[in-house]
């Protein structure tokens, strides 16, 4: 299986505090604003860094979710992910301490649902994410001065 990439490009001006930024997907998928202030207060319409944490989180578990309903035999006619990155900020800086994946599933035929939860939380240890999460994953970084 051939290695993909997904690349984002956040354009900031200003202070941690006064500045802000616009956060855009490579593929042309999104394009969101970003404020340190709204990242840790009210969010007033800004993403942050644990939102979409919690976004790419609740996507690969959903998908993962529907590959385990098809390996076992199942269908299902809708699930609904919410995850919940939970962060603490202190003196040290900003620490997700936890993410948090509920799973609604509507429908479910072909599955005991007494046995559903046990496939469902088997599907979460083949989510990429949850294990990029759970795991130290290899952080580069590469600067330049223009």
């Amino acid at each position: 299986m051939p290695q993909f990439s997904r690349t984002t490009t956040t354009d900031w001006s200003g202070t941690l505090m006064e500045g802000g930024g616009q956060l855009k997907a490579g593929t042309g998928a999104f394009s969101l604003p970003v404020s340190f202030p709204r990242r840790i207060g009210d969010a007033a319409g800004a993403t942050s860094p644990e939102e979409l944490i919690a976004a790419a989180h609740g996507v690969c578990f959903a998908m993962v979710v529907a590959g385990a309903i098809a390996k076992n035999g199942g269908t299902a006619k809708s699930h609904h992910v919410t995850c919940t990155v939970t962060a603490d900020k202190s003196d040290a800086g900003i620490k997700i301490i936890t993410s948090k994946l509920t799973l609604v599933v509507e429908g479910l035929e072909g599955i005991d649902k007494d046995k559903f939860a046990a496939i469902a939380k088997e599907a979460e240890k083949g989510c990429p994410v949850s294990n990029a999460l759970r795991n130290p994953v290899a952080v580069e970084v590469e600067v330049s001065v223009k």
